[in-house]
């Protein structure tokens, strides 16, 4: 019953900014919807929490506490945007000045869940001069393209996460472990 309220909130929610401003001046509105757009939003996000309740929310509902999405949010705005202005200027430099070394690395990130691995692999693909290329079945190593490869890198097997994706991983294991 509580993932079907949490995933019936949480997509009702998505609704409502997703249709910000529907409101017009015919008719009855409430704000910045009108009344028939919520009354439908309502609807929906039931209809849809009773078909993903179980999809959505598998086992725990960790991610629903309020100071783990400040502390997305605070990893968004500050160690995930710089690290991306970062890597942006990084890449630039190496193609304006021809100074590539691409190869595929592994790194063990020592995270847990699956939302951990995922929000890191993510962060990795979104920098620019990253790009994750695969997982292997236990879960445990991390199989990234590189644009740059260094040669301390290379010398140890995996490779430590501080080479390829600085603090990104300390983050995400505060965000979803």
């Amino acid at each position: 019953m509580i993932s079907f309220v949490v995933t019936s909130v949480i997509c009702f929610i998505a609704y409502l900014i997703l249709t910000i401003g529907s409101a017009t001046d015919e008719g009855l509105s409430l704000w910045l919807w009108s009344l028939d757009e919520i009354i439908m939003g309502i609807i929906l996000s039931l209809i849809v929490g009773f078909i993903a309740k179980k999809i959505f929310i598998k086992r725990n509902l960790r991610m629903l506490n309020p100071i783990r999405w400040g502390v997305f949010i605070i990893y968004l705005i500050g160690p995930f945007f710089y690290g991306m202005a970062k890597a942006n200027f990084d890449v630039a430099y190496r193609v304006i000045t021809g100074k590539i070394n691409p190869g595929i690395v592994k790194i063990n990130p020592n995270l847990k869940t699956d939302l951990g691995i995922t929000m890191l692999a993510n962060s990795i693909t979104l920098t620019p001069g990253t790009l994750s290329v695969d997982i292997d079945e236990d879960k445990n190593n991390l199989y990234i393209h590189w644009i740059n490869v260094k040669k301390q890198a290379l010398e140890k097997k995996p490779v430590e996460c501080k080479y390829v994706c600085g603090g990104f991983v300390d983050w995400v294991r505060r965000i979803a472990e």
